[in-house]
């Protein structure tokens, strides 16, 4: 029992939420445009919750091979982290590492051959920006292209990728309304890297809290929230979003809660509370986008 729970800590079951909610607004999306199968929908989530599954393993095989994740770490304080801990070994990891790209890969195939060759193209840069997040010899992570890359993954590519097996067309209105929440997504990572600029620093490894500061750094990080609602309203009133999407604003209580804790002192567990937030302002906006499609 003890295994099964350090290989289901180890995965971080609690961040793919966010994959769900990505491919959850791609699907709905699509919905409203047209038919949807759900058959196609639950195998979309399920390969995109194995490949999240596998990029978080192989990012922390890498970060704790290149002594960024230690004891000492801010992430090994306040969640668990059974490779730090020692309850895993890198040769464990490395195996459950490639049966899940594995199990990815044959999903992945399988929607190509049945939706449409355009996918490959979606599939093959998911994977790449997986494994090279932290691995040799790119390890783009460590030079300050890490909130980018997720930005791109959970915005516009998950997005358009689940529109894209449901009608088996992009979407120029998927793309735009991917925006928000791929931003907010990323400030998972840059609240990570602002609270670990110290750390990394000491490790050697450039982010963009560090090439910012701490003090810009946040500046932008308050910049990107406003800006994620600002989309929302503005597409809500002009297009391509619709009004029921204004109740995302629900959240903006816990938007501004953020705000002022950021302000005060960098949390330990900064990054899970803009994820959190990330998680609120996501499920509104999938709701917001059924009750378009049912009213």
């Amino acid at each position: 029992m003890h295994a099964y729970r350090n290989w289901f800590l180890a995965s971080r079951p609690w961040s793919f939420t966010m994959t769900a909610i990505s491919v959850s607004v791609g699907g709905a999306l699509a919905a409203i445009d047209g038919d949807f199968s759900w058959s196609y929908f639950l195998v979309t989530i399920f390969g995109a919750v194995v490949l999240h599954a596998a990029t978080n393993l192989i990012n922390d095989y890498y970060d704790v091979k290149n002594g960024v994740d230690t004891q000492e770490a801010a992430t090994a304080q306040y969640r668990p982290h059974p490779l730090v801990e020692g309850k895993l070994n890198s040769r464990q990891v490395a195996m459950a590492v490639f049966l899940l790209y594995g199990i990815a890969f044959g999903i992945g195939i399988f929607l190509v051959l049945v939706r449409g060759w355009e996918l490959l193209i979606i599939c093959l840069v998911g994977v790449l920006a997986s494994i090279l997040y932290t691995a040799p010899p790119v390890k783009y992570k460590y030079l300050a292209l890490g909130e980018i890359s997720v930005f791109l993954m959970w915005g516009p590519l998950m997005v358009l990728g689940a529109y894209f097996v449901q009608r088996q067309a992009f979407s120029m209105k998927a793309f735009w309304i991917s925006i928000p929440f791929g931003i907010l997504v990323a400030l998972v990572i840059l609240a990570n890297n602002i609270r670990d600029i110290s750390h990394d620093q000491s490790k050697g490894i450039s982010t963009l809290a560090i090439v910012l500061g701490q003090r810009k750094g946040l500046t932008l990080y308050f910049i990107l929230i406003l800006s994620a609602y600002l989309g929302i309203v503005l597409m809500s009133i002009l297009g391509p979003l619709y009004l029921w999407s204004l109740i995302v604003l629900l959240s903006v209580p816990l938007a501004l809660k953020l705000f002022r804790l950021m302000q005060k002192q960098i949390p330990i567990d900064a990054d899970a509370r803009t994820a959190q937030l990330d998680t609120a302002f996501g499920i509104l906006l999938v709701l917001s986008l059924v009750l378009e499609g049912i009213c």
